[in-house]
């Protein structure tokens, strides 16, 4: 209500009253300015009325809840389901136009205000996490995959005669797809061992855009979220190479925001060379449905340009997911959750070595892998891969998820290219992405496979 509905209460009700109830509505209301004046995340995370409060404000400035609205248009917000319709707190709208995905929907006032608020409150938790000189972002509705292709798409029209993408391997099937989908052919560099790990091969890298041209190369796909023994690529010396021959970069940093190593190696990489874009999931640094995913650069034209790219509207669905838990969590919450994640790789590591040690087995040494753990199997069944195979199949009916069991020696067929999934080694993988809970009890019994006991490694909240 407002003041003068407020003074109006009072011929209803005890002024005392009404004036203590006008002071609790206005709580609310300075969160709310302070979030629309600065449009950072809250310090300290808003409670569900707040949020509530806030989301109905924004939904009311929408035409489709319009008092007597009489829509006559193909899109005019008509939901058939209440069901439906609640659930996405009446904001049906939707974000963006046919031209540009951030741009602002004329009927729509409140999805539009919501999309613009959740880029920037988005930015700033980025900077938090560790990019402090990113200076664009958007939130866009598909996962991880599809937005790197639409980064791809983008570069299309800047370098019309670029038919490759120089990619440092990394065994994830929509890494692979996303170039391909694109309409460019993804060059393969492998990696080179390191001790236990897999690293980017530099040389090979320069050396591939040499011999095929720079003016022929789209871009450079780097990663820095992966599965151990592969661990990050070496982003500065990517970014020194891009920069050097002018070609774009483009880093998958699909569950990289909640490591502040991954971060850093960003922050890094566009320090002393060039970083155009870097993808990030929503639901891996975020804990929200799968659907969204950010992407942000350090030069904002070029985000734009991306955000033009994306044909049509879009849903609001991701962006109101992330952004009622960042104003849920506020910025503190989220800090202590990173500081928590980092606190669980540890104590997971420190145990996974003891497990590893009473059964003959070796926890691979990658230091420079800040979220994924391999143990050997090796001697699990040295003569019978099924054992290995097994594990696997056993920790998934305990209600272990997360954890890989590779055998020695198998194959994915991706359009028509083989990989194979480190042939050398047979593997059981960790990963602590996505903020992990662990029980005292995570270690008991994993290599007893007849009375295998259940356990978690990984368990989200």
């Amino acid at each position: 209500m407002n003041a003068e509905n407020f003074g109006s209460s009072e011929r209803l009700v005890a002024a005392a009253y009404v004036r203590q109830g006008a002071q609790g509505r206005r709580g609310h209301e300075l969160l709310l300015r302070a979030l629309l004046e600065q449009g950072k995340c809250p310090e300290d995370g808003w409670d569900e009325s707040t949020i509530e409060l806030f989301l109905h404000e924004l939904a009311i400035m929408d035409s489709n809840n319009f008092l007597g609205n009489c829509g006559v248009g193909e899109r005019e917000g008509r939901v058939a389901s209440g069901l439906v319709a609640r659930r996405h707190y009446r904001l049906i709208h939707g974000i963006g136009r046919s031209g540009d995905i951030s741009a602002v929907q004329p009927k729509a006032a409140g999805s539009s205000l919501l999309n613009k608020l959740t880029n920037s409150v988005v930015l700033d938790i980025i900077k938090l996490a560790g990019v402090q000189t990113v200076t664009n972002c958007f939130v866009v509705p598909m996962a991880t995959g599809m937005s790197l292709t639409l980064c791809f798409l983008t570069l299309r029209h800047k370098r019309p005669k670029a038919k490759y993408v120089i990619w440092p391997r990394i065994d994830q099937k929509s890494c692979f797809k996303s170039m391909i989908t694109a309409g460019f052919e993804p060059v393969v560099i492998e990696n080179v061992l390191e001790g236990d790990e897999l690293r980017t091969d530099i040389e090979a890298v320069e050396a591939k855009i040499k011999a095929l041209g720079a003016e022929n190369i789209l871009c450079v796909h780097s990663t820095t979220s992966c599965f151990a023994p592969r661990v990050p690529d070496r982003l500065e010396e990517l970014a020194v190479i891009c920069a050097n021959y002018d070609i774009p970069h483009i880093v998958n940093n699909a569950y990289g925001v909640q490591s502040s190593k991954c971060m850093h190696l960003i922050q890094q990489g566009a320090r002393v060379g060039r970083i155009d874009a870097f993808v990030q999931s929503l639901d891996k640094n975020f804990m929200v449905p799968v659907g969204g995913a950010i992407i942000a650069g350090f030069d904002a034209s070029f985000i734009q340009e991306i955000s033009k790219m994306y044909p049509g509207r879009a849903s609001a669905s991701p962006s109101l997911d992330v952004l009622i838990t960042l104003l849920s969590l506020g910025a503190s919450g989220y800090k202590q959750l990173l500081k928590e994640r980092k606190e669980m790789f540890s104590y997971l590591s420190s145990g996974l070595k003891k497990l590893a040690d009473t059964h003959n087995e070796r926890l691979l040494n990658t230091p420079h892998n800040p979220i994924s753990l391999a143990m050997s199997l090796k001697n699990l069944d040295e003569n019978n891969d099924v054992a290995v195979t097994q594990l696997g199949s056993m920790l998934f009916t305990r209600q272990v998820s997360g954890a890989r069991s590779l055998v020695n020696g198998t194959f994915s067929e991706v359009k028509d290219r083989m990989f194979s999934h480190l042939p050398s080694l047979q593997l059981l993988l960790l990963n602590s992405n996505s903020f992990t809970v662990i029980r005292d009890d995570a270690f008991a019994g994993l290599f007893h496979l007849e009375y295998l006991s259940p356990f978690f490694l990984l368990k989200m909240y």
